[in-house]
């Protein structure tokens, strides 16, 4: 348990920003297998979004971003 302001404080952020890291995920990953299954360009350039904004974020590394997305179009 923390026990300092600072680390209280630092407990409270870091928990916000998992949640909000966890939701970026889910959703990239939804937009993922609904474009790999409808193959549509909107569907397409939402995934490459996503998949963006978590590579941009330092959820994901951005080689790992660019290996999705070129998947991705390979599939489609």
């Amino acid at each position: 348990m923390p026990v300092t302001k600072t680390a209280k404080r630092a407990l409270r952020v870091s928990k916000t920003k998992t949640q909000q890291n966890k939701t970026l995920v889910a959703r990239m990953e939804i937009a993922t297998r609904i474009a790999s299954a409808k193959k549509s360009k909107k569907a397409l350039s939402e995934a490459f979004s996503l998949i963006d904004r978590a590579a941009k974020n330092k959820i994901l590394h951005k080689n790992k971003a660019a290996r999705l997305k070129s998947r991705l179009s390979k599939s489609t």
